[in-house]
């Protein structure tokens, strides 16, 4: 669907701003459910000075053993958020706001996964904060992998598998 192409912009230093926000209109709703949480700024947007799609992604961690995930669907729905119910991985919640036709543009996701799937989540995400090299490297593959596939998300995700496996086992990112 063209209003849900993939875009590639600039780094913004308004993201933090952004994901604090939102994390703190999900803290609300969600009330004392959500003091278990852990919540977690991730994907490009979490990366200072990293072009990224411009969607905030909010990784929500339960503690290990517990999985309240009727509690975070309807709380997250209230918020406007769409549940990815064909995600085939029932230990990964996946929710999105503002995709068409539910909004005008994708503004936020919300992916809940246990904390042992969670971990790689962040050490790529910690990586790329202390590593300029891997990070330049993948801004470069991210903006070619959108102009190769600006409406096939699937491919556009695939498209970096290699590189973040290559970054994750302490190789050298592959050269872009």
């Amino acid at each position: 669907m063209p209003s849900d192409a993939i875009e590639v912009a600039d780094a913004d230093p308004a993201w933090p701003a952004q994901y604090a926000e939102e994390v703190e209109a999900i803290r609300h709703a969600l009330g004392s459910h959500g003091a278990a949480l852990q919540f977690e700024h991730i994907g490009s947007t979490a990366v200072p000075g990293l072009a990224a799609k411009p969607i905030i992604d909010v990784l929500l961690i339960p503690p290990d053993g517990e999985w309240p995930d009727e509690i975070i669907r309807t709380t997250l729905e209230r918020l406007g958020y769409v549940s990815w119910d064909s995600n085939p991985n029932p230990r990964h919640l996946f929710f999105v706001k503002g995709m068409p036709p539910f909004g005008a543009c994708r503004t936020h996701h919300v992916h809940v996964r246990p904390r042992a799937d969670a971990i790689p989540i962040l050490a790529f995400r910690d990586r790329l904060r202390t590593q300029p090299e891997s990070a330049g490297a993948y801004e470069r593959l991210k903006r070619e992998l959108a102009a190769r596939y600006p409406t096939d998300r699937e491919a556009y995700t695939h498209g970096k598998d290699a590189f973040v496996s290559a970054v994750l086992s302490g190789i050298d990112a592959p050269a872009t």
